[in-house]
């Protein structure tokens, strides 16, 4: 595996603004994001792990070492490559579904970081949290994150309304 996972903390500030706060890169999401909407995506990240024990974690270039799982520090990090961010948030934790979500900066598009990441939020989903089904969604002029979803086996199900762009978005299920 070539990426390793972290969780997001106060000091990551200047790598989330890079992140979310690319137009590019949010421009299907809402964006773009100002620095006040993405210090508040930043600690919407760090409450969802504290509350829930996930969240779309910070993902790396690994350095060597053994391959880390989502959510764990286990593995030496390149700290000056920062790939994105993958991982999971509520969608109906009571049932046991949640949803997962990436973005990825710019210079890491098309390389397939974003399905080796998914492989990896969704064994952490099934083996460790015990989720009955993912959901996934993306913008209906995302291609890529269409092709993405297809690969990590995910399935269109229905279109629903995103509030962030107004549109309808397609929606995808993976179960076990």
């Amino acid at each position: 595996m070539r990426l390793a996972f972290r969780t997001w903390c106060d000091d990551d500030l200047p790598l989330a603004q890079a992140l979310f706060g690319e137009p590019r890169v949010s421009a299907l999401v809402g964006g773009p994001f100002d620095a006040a909407q993405v210090a508040a995506r930043l600690a919407t990240e760090i409450a969802t792990q504290r509350d829930h024990g996930y969240q779309y974690w910070p993902i790396f270039l690994r350095r060597g070492g053994v391959p880390s799982a989502a959510g764990s520090s286990e593995s030496p990090l390149d700290a000056t490559t920062h790939v994105g961010c993958c991982g999971l948030k509520p969608r109906d934790p009571a049932q046991r579904i949640y949803e997962l979500g990436f973005y990825l900066r710019i210079e890491h598009w098309g390389q397939g970081y974003a399905v080796e990441a998914g492989h990896s939020a969704i064994a952490f989903a099934f083996d460790v949290l015990g989720a009955a089904s993912l959901f996934a969604g993306h913008h209906p002029d995302n291609a890529g994150s269409q092709r993405t979803l297809e690969k990590l086996g995910f399935r269109f199900t229905h279109h629903e309304l995103y509030p962030p762009t107004g549109l309808m978005h397609p929606g995808y299920e993976l179960r076990r």
